[in-house]
């Protein structure tokens, strides 16, 4: 089994190939011109492994939610590549890489409240739980909100942990959930290597989606209605 996943959902464009013996990545955070540089990245990647784009048995990609630019360029780019090497593809929830990272980094967390700027006073969040496999699982369902609407799970138990860079955009969520997390991570982005671990199980068991169905997550409707015109 060899992945090869990209997200490009934030400043963080990143790629990652992993296999059951390795993983190689590589990185880069910038503001703008991920587009320029994605596709020379995919090629150090695969060229560092020594394969070719084909011998690749899935793809993986970061489908949202996260800037709209960037959603749509992950999305595009999975879906030529997948079109061009006739793979299948597995879109994996950027919150949830970032739930992944919170976990990995921290191993005794059972639970991670995510949390990412959506501008506009608003926040795309998530809730997520440690699961048995070590990965993240969702908890309800992705929301996009203010503050105020941010809730955790009353049946959580155990060690709470925070993530994401809305922590940091907005510091009265801080102060709102004083007390329920005992620890928050709120730097961390949302990376290809995680992505690709999550869509490993679903590789592996067939439950992958063709290059015309590899398509963005926006979960603000207004912004996903205004994409439709």
């Amino acid at each position: 089994m060899r992945i090869l996943a990209l997200d490009t959902a934030t400043q963080a464009c990143s790629i990652a190939l992993l296999t059951p013996d390795m993983a190689i990545r590589r990185e880069l955070l910038t503001e703008r011109g991920h587009a320029a540089h994605v596709l020379p990245m995919i090629d150090a990647v695969l060229a560092e492994a020594g394969i070719r784009l084909a011998q690749v048995s899935a793809l993986a990609f970061g489908r949202g939610p996260g800037a709209f630019t960037g959603v749509r360029l992950a999305a595009s780019v999975a879906q030529g590549l997948a079109f061009a090497a006739q793979l299948p593809v597995v879109p994996v929830s950027d919150l949830a890489a970032i739930a992944q990272r919170a976990f990995d980094q921290d191993g005794q967390l059972d639970h991670v409240l995510v949390c990412h700027d959506a501008r506009m006073q608003e926040l795309y969040w998530a809730c997520f739980d440690r699961g048995a496999n070590g990965l993240a699982t969702l908890v309800g369902a992705e929301q996009v909100s203010g503050v105020g609407a941010i809730e955790l799970p009353e049946s959580w138990r155990g060690r709470i942990g925070g993530a994401g860079q809305g922590f940091r955009a907005y510091p009265t969520l801080k102060v709102r959930l004083e007390g329920a997390l005992s620890s928050i991570q709120e730097e961390l982005l949302p990376r290809a290597l995680e992505i690709a671990r999550l869509a490993w199980p679903a590789a592996l068991a067939g439950l992958t989606v063709g290059a015309q169905d590899a398509l963005p997550v926006y979960v603000r409707d207004n912004v996903t209605r205004a994409s439709r015109n």
